[in-house]
């Protein structure tokens, strides 16, 4: 177990804008910082964070919380995992105590296969570095690579043993089970029951997720046994899908960043080679095509894209239709192909760091001169296959979502092609109307499902919309203020020299979490919306037993479910406004006034619409009932009318009846 203190240390120093932009490229927006969500595929930034109050909301998934909760919901990690991540990042030296037995028993699944992986990487590594047989093969094949030690360890690379279960007799020797030495791939079953590794013989590159955990790896033979792939992956697992990763991305995310580009190439020693050679925006598909999964690994930390290509790469064509996927994700597509007998790899090694950033800068070139140059070629003077490449063209510019940009390829592509504009704009009105037609079918489907389920709750929330609104208003008003003594004032009926009762003001100071504890108390008021009460109450037994209210704190110890919601409160006063919630009754407090006004109006305003609320029933028994005497019902609607009467006045301001 963390020990208090070290965890404490840890949300002390944590900042959540340094945490979420290693894996979010965060622009500022006032006092505020946005970006596209890492949960979600969204063209417009809703993904919102406050270094103020140290929280995040991403408004297209509902998700938030502090730098903890960003770690455990994008990394998947564990909360001791998550302060052990942090705690690394910012140097902090953790304090623990050993775990027991039955503390590693209750690990989860994932958490198993992860700290599987983790060893496994540490084994393949001590491996190559520390035996024969590792330093005769597998560290002598990187060394002729022509890596260095530094990038050798940096990228933890390694090699796995030639005896058929030399790895697995090891792992299953320090503790691990066997149930996930199979799931994450390291260790294959045979029908007769025995085991073999499934890396045998391989020099090993290990592949990290964006925060640098260990998620699978790749594995390259050395022979050239004809009958044995040249390189194998791990299998899909729960923690490694390859369709949604991206080698090299944990050391390269801070400079695709800061270069606000980022290098595509295809292989692990390309990433490497460029990486050792100064060039640390660079990440590899790992020999798989490129998946929109993995665009959008990308497009969090920029919107650029400079796809490397080797100069006798086998087929190009179809290499280039990844392009089309990165167009459909919205970003700008470079590319760059090296000399003939050439890839980044040869080219990195021999080739000096300034002049390999010239001939980089020089060499990017727009996709779409880089795919007019490829498929004239394969054209020639054939003007069928000119016609088909022209319209292969069109169609790459239609999957851009922005129009201008669409517009300026088109006289480009005219350019180059020597083709009419007005033929290529018709031809991209053809597609794009085509799009738009077939997503208009799907929104519709979708559209039908969701106005029978609208027209079926409509009229539920007309009536709570208000109440759940005010409560809502309570809960941001005790989370920012909530601690905070100010002065209120009291209205008390007091006895004049002739007897008689008049009301008079007096002011009185209150924290203000206890003058809306009483105010609530005194009305027998409860919050209806269950998780705004269940967060009121826990608000109010935090102000009571603490005396300073510290918010990362208070967060931590909130569950899942509460914590989000109270992110969600915090972050829509940053970025949503009430839309004609004065007609309803319902005023957002401007900067001109106090804290105790804006407590004071929403607690009457509450009050105002609970005994509304009671109006209406009355009336609707009235009317329900065929016979009998109603004067007793009249007599306490005239009654309650007063005391709405009696709201507007401690307002300043005429309080309607609600419709």
């Amino acid at each position: 177990m963390i020990s208090k203190s070290t965890i404490e240390t840890v949300f002390e120093t944590a900042r959540v804008e340094e945490v979420i932009g290693d894996f979010v490229q965060l622009k500022r927006a006032g006092t505020n910082l946005k970006g596209l969500s890492p949960f979600s595929n969204e063209k417009s930034p809703s993904f919102m964070v406050s270094p103020v109050k140290q929280i995040w909301k991403d408004f297209s998934s509902g998700k938030g919380g502090n730098a903890v909760t960003f770690l455990m919901e994008h990394e998947h990690f564990s909360y001791p995992e998550a302060i052990k991540y942090l705690a690394r990042k910012y140097n902090i030296e953790i304090e623990e105590t050993e775990q027991s037995t039955e503390d590693i028993v209750e690990a989860n699944e994932k958490e198993s296969m992860y700290l599987v992986s983790e060893f496994a990487q540490k084994y393949f590594h001590n491996a190559m570095l520390n035996t024969d047989e590792g330093q005769a093969i597998g560290l002598s094949y990187f060394k002729e690579r022509g890596f260095t030690s530094d990038t050798i360890k940096k990228f933890g690379l390694g090699f796995s043993p030639e005896g058929w279960d030399v790895f697995t007799k090891e792992a299953l020797g320090q503790g691990f089970k066997l149930e996930y030495l199979e799931k994450t791939g390291l260790t294959i079953p045979r029908e007769d029951g025995r085991h073999f590794d499934r890396f045998k013989g391989r020099v090993m590159f290990p592949i990290h997720s964006m925060s640098g955990r260990v998620l699978g790896f790749g594995g390259r033979i050395l022979t050239n046994d004809k009958k044995v792939a040249k390189y194998v992956n791990s299998p899909e697992s729960e923690i490694y899908h390859k369709s949604k990763v991206l080698y090299g991305i944990f050391y390269a995310k801070q400079a695709i960043a800061k270069q606000d580009n980022c290098f595509l190439c295809e292989g692990y020693t390309d990433v490497i080679q460029l990486h050792q050679a100064g060039i640390e925006n660079v990440v590899a598909s790992s020999g798989t095509a490129l998946t929109p999964d993995q665009i959008r690994l990308v497009n969090r930390l920029t919107k650029n894209i400079t796809v490397l290509f080797d100069g006798d790469a086998a087929g190009l064509r179809a290499s280039i239709r990844g392009i089309d996927l990165i167009l459909e994700e919205g970003m700008n597509v470079k590319v760059c192909t090296f000399p003939e007998g050439e890839d980044p790899d040869s080219f990195a090694k021999k080739t000096p760091h300034d002049d390999l950033l010239k001939y980089l800068a020089e060499n990017a070139m727009d996709f779409i001169q880089f795919k007019a140059s490829i498929l004239m070629k394969e054209a020639k003077n054939d003007p069928i296959k000119k016609a088909d490449l022209i319209r292969d063209m069109v169609v790459s510019i239609s999957k851009i979502p922005d129009r201008i940009k669409r517009e300026i390829y088109i006289q480009e592509c005219s350019r180059i092609m020597d083709i009419s504009e007005d033929v290529l704009f018709n031809t991209l009105a053809q597609l794009v109307q085509k799009d738009i037609q077939e997503a208009g079918k799907q929104l519709k489907q979708e559209q039908k499902a969701f106005e029978v389920h609208k027209n079926e709750d409509s009229a539920v929330k007309v009536k709570i919309d208000v109440q759940d609104e005010l409560e809502r208003k309570l809960i941001e008003i005790l989370l920012l203020y909530g601690n905070i003594e100010e002065e209120f004032t009291d209205f008390v009926w007091r006895a004049t020299e002739d007897g008689e009762l008049k009301e008079s003001k007096e002011l009185v100071k209150a924290k203000v979490y206890q003058r809306i504890y009483l105010s609530l108390q005194e009305d027998e008021v409860e919050l209806t919306n269950p998780v705004f009460k269940a967060i009121y109450n826990n608000l109010i037994d935090y102000f009571n037993q603490n005396d300073k209210f510290e918010f990362e704190q208070y967060l931590m110890q909130l569950s899942p479910e509460l914590a989000q919601e109270v992110t969600t409160i915090l972050m829509n006063e940053e970025n949503m406004v009430l839309h004609n919630w004065e007609a309803q009754q319902i005023y957002v407090k401007q900067k001109n006034e106090t804290i105790s006004q804006y407590v004071t109006e929403t607690i009457l305003t509450l009050r105002w619409y609970l005994v509304n609320k009671i109006i209406d029933e009355i009336k609707t028994a009235v009317q329900n009932e065929t016979a009998g005497d109603n004067s007793e019902n009249l007599s306490m609607v005239i009654d309650y009318s007063k005391l709405v009467l009696n709201f507007s006045e401690k307002l300043g301001r005429v309080m309607s009846r609600y419709n």
